[in-house]
């Protein structure tokens, strides 16, 4: 999250010494909104920041305690003034230890088992997030921090998909379906995410008379297939986009509102992000899914189905 404010909101609260349980139960609230302490008991938030309306709740919480609470306006008067209130929501103490655990565990990571690579990973990435979510103006720190971020789920995907592709650098170039139809299309077997997703988005919206080879190896690709989700295929990750979305740019499809949403939830799935609310959700019917059909024609079909619902979801469903 990245702000230009310069009206900020002090929260100022005073509860009685009786209150001791309401009073940490305030403190811890308004450090997990992101609040900077200016002294005891009195807290500056960047006006436009989400979090900005909950300290209302918080001060109706001290009244309701028998405590005093008050909102205020700030502006800052100056460049100087402003530049100061921004030094104060610096996040380089935040980032720092979450950093020293995410270098220690990375050193872990060719001991470890599927399962505990995944609870690993989806501890580090709650940690992420929640510094992410209050780090209102991005730094150097942040920069670093998303940098071993990006080097901690690739490593890990390494282990997890030893074909797993790199993201290359470039332009998306635009395609004619009519000149990708009836082909054949190949990528590693044992479809997750990003592979199954683009392998439904091929056979839907882009060559409905597609043929699918799954791959023991990329270097099993034919030459005359068209290759998806692997280093040197002709369909993969290009920059910050997975395969599903550069399908999506690549054939002109990334208008369509339901499909962008799918790609946000395979993106955040496939490489991590803010995850929709139905990522979760899927990634548990596709993991159940895949132990019922270990053949990946049968897969397909049966996640499609399910895929085939979430575009229609997707589609209709009011933006939140």
């Amino acid at each position: 999250m990245s702000l230009t404010s310069d009206t900020w909101l002090a929260f100022v609260v005073s509860l009685p010494s009786a209150a001791a349980t309401a009073r940490m139960r305030i403190w811890r609230a308004v450090k997990a909104l992101g609040c900077a302490a200016l002294r005891d008991g009195t807290y500056l938030l960047p006006a436009q920041a989400e979090q900005a309306a909950q300290l209302q709740t918080l001060a109706d919480e001290a009244l309701q305690e028998g405590g005093q609470a008050w909102l205020l306006h700030v502006h800052a008067q100056d460049m100087a003034e402003q530049a100061a209130y921004q030094t104060l929501f610096d996040r380089t103490a935040d980032y720092a230890p979450w950093l020293e655990e995410l270098a220690q565990a990375r050193q872990l990571l060719p001991g470890l088992g599927t399962a505990e690579l995944q609870r690993l990973q989806r501890r580090h990435a709650r940690t992420y997030e929640a510094i992410r979510k209050i780090d209102f103006f991005p730094g150097e720190a942040s920069i670093r921090a998303e940098a071993q971020w990006r080097d901690f789920t690739n490593a890990v995907e390494a282990i997890q998909s030893p074909g797993e592709p790199q993201p290359a650098v470039g332009r998306i170039a635009r395609r004619d379906r009519m000149q990708y139809q009836g082909r054949l299309w190949a990528t590693r077997r044992h479809l997750w995410v990003d592979r199954v997703a683009s392998a439904w988005l091929i056979q839907r919206f882009i060559d409905p008379a597609a043929r699918f080879l799954w791959l023991e190896s990329p270097a099993d690709c034919p030459a005359d297939a068209l290759g998806f989700d692997f280093d040197g295929a002709t369909f993969s990750h290009v920059g910050d986009r997975v395969t599903f979305e550069v399908l999506l740019a690549s054939f002109g499809l990334d208008g369509d509102r339901g499909l962008q949403r799918l790609g946000a939830m395979v993106h955040a799935l496939d490489v991590g992000g803010t995850a929709t609310p139905e990522a979760g959700g899927f990634e548990a019917v596709l993991a159940g899914a895949r132990k019922r059909w270990p053949d990946d024609d049968a897969l397909l079909a049966d996640v499609g189905g399910v895929l085939d619902s979430l575009h229609v979801h997707f589609s209709t469903q009011r933006k939140p």
